[in-house]
């Protein structure tokens, strides 16, 4: 059985990943199991019964009662089995332990920010400890996302107006993928977020540091840096191609037609209001869907960000 959860699942890392498996590898071992029955037995028939000459004639037939029980009392079986682990397996992944780490997870259009009982914001990095309980609070700014880590085993909606929660633990530092399962608009493969696995001593010293391993950067360096860690290149290109959003070459110090008509140059007090209040001046030619980032950047961030924009010539 490990050997099919190998070749057919991602490497499990979780403490419930292994029942998830059994219960992936139950389902496709009678599905098999089936399959080659029932594939045989018609087989079987079509050639004992096949017509032998032109004086073959087919007997009248009724029903059978014990074969028709059987054929419908042995299915049955086999969903109350795969309800009933489902569901426990359910209940264990939606009741977290009462020392869980809490992180909020919030999934915007296409980005993932994530909240720390410290007060620090990540976008696009989710850092948990391994060999503890982490529960997942999570929302959504906008439409209907999913939070999906395959080598966790869990996946739980992100859904506009209320509160979902999913937990688990990693087993051994590493790194995994976190993808929105939900399709939800046209970036919606970019929707990536990389989970970053820490012993316990480097997590919590990482709640400590926080950004502080950015304070050597210059602030160019330091904009190219958040431009990719926060998901703007999956809507804004450097390049001079047209994306969800208007390209960041050459974008500083021209003018914008704006979607109510008006024009205005883009400076720093543009590219400040555009990351906060994003909404409030839209490029034209362009729908009206970037997340803010008000909370998630701090103004030495943003400032970083206009700086290194600056150098897109």
């Amino acid at each position: 059985m490990n050997r099919l959860s190998d070749f057919m699942l991602p490497p499990a890392n979780s403490t419930f990943a292994a029942e998830t498996d059994a219960l992936f590898n139950f389902i496709n071992v009678v599905s098999l199991i089936l399959l080659i029955g029932i594939t045989v037995t018609m087989i079987y028939f079509a050639i004992k019964y096949r017509r032998k000459s032109e004086d073959d004639t087919t007997p009248l037939i009724t029903h059978n009662s014990k074969l028709e029980i059987t054929w419908s009392v042995i299915p049955l079986i086999l969903v109350m089995i795969v309800f009933g682990w489902g569901y426990n397996g359910y209940l264990t992944k939606t009741n977290a332990p009462d020392n869980a780490y809490e992180i909020r997870a919030i999934a915007k259009s296409w980005l993932w920010e994530f909240h720390y009982q410290t007060g620090h914001v990540s976008v696009n990095e989710l850092h948990v400890p391994a060999n503890r309980p982490v529960k997942m609070i999570i929302s959504s700014d906008d439409v209907l996302h999913s939070f999906y880590i395959p080598e966790f085993r869990v996946k739980m909606d992100a859904v506009p107006n209320r509160y979902t929660s999913v937990w688990f633990e990693a087993i051994e530092p590493g790194e995994a993928i976190l993808y929105c399962a939900e399709y939800c608009g046209s970036a919606h493969s970019n929707m990536l977020a990389d989970v970053v696995i820490h012993s316990q001593e480097d997590f919590e010293t990482w709640l400590e540091t926080g950004d502080a391993i950015d304070d050597d950067l210059s602030p160019v360096e330091l904009g190219e840096q958040l431009v990719q860690r926060q998901g703007c290149l999956a809507c804004h290109s450097t390049d001079g191609s047209t994306l969800q959003g208007p390209t960041f070459q050459g974008i500083f110090g021209r003018d914008r037609l704006l979607t109510d008509g008006s024009t205005v140059t883009v400076d720093e007090n543009y590219i400040r209001q555009s990351i906060i209040e994003p909404n409030t001046q839209v490029a034209e030619g362009f729908a009206p869907i970037m997340p803010t980032y008000a909370g998630s950047l701090n103004d030495r961030q943003i400032d970083a960000i206009i700086e290194y924009l600056k150098t897109l010539d």
